[in-house]
């Protein structure tokens, strides 16, 4: 049966079991659009800019640990969704973007809507195709999936020509078995390395586990908690990592890193055997990598060889799918006595009594930080929970006590503003019986509150938590910590009324300015299981976020909030900044 390009386009998604599409029409894809209408299997998502589409794939993506799908045409429409596509690398979510082309004879002469997709995309995508031969879609489909969701997973990009959707043959064959030659994935960690892990593991008499967002990706929750209680030994997640192990238990230490807690950060730089699971020991942990971890042996374990020993010296590497990893040390682990470590539980427990995530309470202003906690009471801590980036951000995660994975959207790596709307309009689709909260701020929710209008077209019902401080927040506080207060162009002097906003979109608004609202408004967007809610819930606007170390800093030189003083805490003691 003779089919065109683009009608093999669509048969190959459906092979794929993929679910929906979100994307943005165009000349140069018009035949696949077509091709969708003639169907009805997929169901695609029409957002209103390219980039809400590769942030709700990849929302979709996160919490549904399937591979997202984005369609976009040629020239803006790639150009708009690389910030989307770069998000998804940087934090290693299974995606893939097709885009359109010009047509094959006009590549390379300048012509209407024109760029490099290929060339564009190539530092921030796993990999990327440019088909040329109308045959080789079905297999270039296969491959692009298997690569985007094997390994260490990320986005890939398909660019078509124009003229290879409209072509038409009956030569489409789909491999049996994916195979190729320059891509192999090392699944299974070799036994010798397991035995030297686990001998540094039982020698330790100050350990910690320090876990990242490859637990999560890995769907590896189940064996780390295994793992952790076990041994019994403390544990530390970063952003990325937060609820692959349960905040509420008491091995947990919190968040570490920049905004981490005290006593995850100061366990860290005093451990002597760091046990680092799908973590890439990124800038925003190890802070300066001269004071990083200074009398620890380090135990690396990751699916991505590249990742290991790039930023730190490993002492014993792990490679594999971190699953197995796991299940192969609670293996030999099991039943094994490992060192007495109640002084070191004793240290902890001394860094914990700093109370590092207290915060002042008010009758008058609103605390962004007690927002979030209120946040978790009404959810009862199980809705999914995407944010934007800046304080708010942070504030979600250091008070929101994530106890499942996949629970926690959020851009950590790129760090992308205009991420959470989209991102929670793909999560809500993937989980539609669940709550699923946007958390952003007046700045962020401005630069994709276009997604909006598509919420009401497809009736995708989120929460959406606005902590309007006023300011971008997170610069703000720079600026004052290190620029002595120089506020510049931080300020958001003309903000548009965002309950009006909101109704203006289709949708429910409500205000917040007093402290005793707060909960009682949750609770009211809540009950509305059908609606989108936007809450404009008014902030301190000079609320820090504590806390904190500050750029060059170890991990024991931190600044904390003390009743109305930032602190500095290192090992010589507590000085006034």
């Amino acid at each position: 049966m003779k089919l065109n390009g683009a009608q093999i386009v669509i048969n190959s998604l459906k092979k794929e079991g993929v679910e929906y599409i979100f994307g943005y029409p165009g000349g140069a894809i018009l035949h696949l659009y077509d091709a969708l209408n003639l169907q009805d299997d997929i169901n695609h998502i029409l957002v209103r800019h390219e980039q809400g589409a590769v942030h709700a794939a990849d929302g979709y993506a996160r919490s549904s640990g399937k591979t997202g799908v984005a369609l976009v045409t040629s020239g803006p429409g790639v150009t708009n969704a690389v910030t989307g596509i770069a998000t998804a690398y940087m934090d290693s979510i299974p995606m893939v973007v097709i885009s359109g082309q010009v047509p094959s004879k006009l590549i390379g002469n300048d012509a209407f809507q024109e760029v490099d997709a290929i060339g564009i995309t190539r530092s921030c995508v796993k990999h990327n195709f440019l088909i040329k031969d109308i045959t080789k879609i079905p297999t270039t489909i296969q491959k692009a999936f298997y690569i985007a969701s094997t390994g260490r997973p990320g986005p890939v990009l398909i660019d078509i020509p124009k003229d290879i959707t409209i072509n038409t043959t009956d030569k489409y064959d789909f491999l049996k078995t994916i195979e190729m030659r320059s891509y192999k994935v090392i699944e299974e960690p070799k036994q010798n390395q397991i035995e030297k892990a686990a001998e540094l593991i039982l020698s330790s008499q100050k350990p910690i586990i320090y876990t990242g967002g490859g637990c999560v990706i890995g769907n590896a929750s189940k064996e780390l908690i295994e793992f952790t209680r076990n041994l019994n030994f403390p544990i530390t997640q970063t952003l990325m990592g937060l609820g692959a192990y349960p905040a509420d238990d008491k091995l947990f230490l919190g968040m570490l890193g920049m905004h981490g807690t005290y006593e995850a950060n100061m366990a860290m730089h005093h451990s002597d055997c760091v046990i680092a699971l799908g973590a890439r020991f990124d800038d925003r942990v190890t802070s300066d990598l001269a004071k990083f971890c200074p009398y620890a042996k380090i135990i690396h374990a990751d699916i991505d060889s590249s990742s290991i020993g790039k930023n730190v010296h490993v002492d014993v590497v792990l490679l594999g799918h971190i699953k197995l990893i796991l299940k192969s040390l609670n293996i030999v682990l099991k039943d094994k006595k490992t060192k007495n470590i109640d002084s070191w539980w004793s240290d902890i427990n001394y860094w914990k009594s700093f109370e590092s995530l207290n915060y002042k309470t008010s009758s008058k202003k609103i605390k962004p930080q007690s927002v979030i906690q209120s946040l978790h009471k009404v959810t009862n801590g199980d809705a999914i929970v995407t944010s934007d980036v800046g304080q708010h951000q942070m504030w979600a995660a250091q008070y929101y006590n994530f106890n499942k994975p996949r629970r926690w959207i959020n851009s950590g790596g790129l760090g992308t503003m205009g991420f959470g709307l989209p991102a929670a309009m793909g999560a809500k689709l993937a989980n539609p019986k669940k709550d699923v909260v946007c958390v952003t701020g007046e700045g962020s929710i401005q630069m994709m509150l276009q997604e909006f209008s598509t919420m009401l077209q497809y009736n995708v019902a989120v929460k959406v938590v606005n902590l309007n401080n006023r300011y971008l927040g997170m610069v703000r506080q720079w600026q004052e910590f290190f620029y002595e207060k120089r506020y510049a162009m931080t300020y958001m002097e003309a903000l548009p009324d965002f309950v009006k906003l909101a109704e203006s979109y289709g949708h429910i608004g409500i205000k917040v300015e007093q402290p005793k609202d707060v909960e009682p408004a949750l609770i009211e967007a809540f009950k509305l299981k059908n609606r989108t809610v936007f809450l404009d819930i008014i902030t301190d606007p000079s609320e820090n976020v504590f806390p904190m170390i500050p750029s060059g800093a170890g991990h024991n030189e931190m600044l904390l909030a003390k009743k109305d003083k930032i602190l500095s805490k290192n090992d010589s003691g507590l000085n006034l900044v």
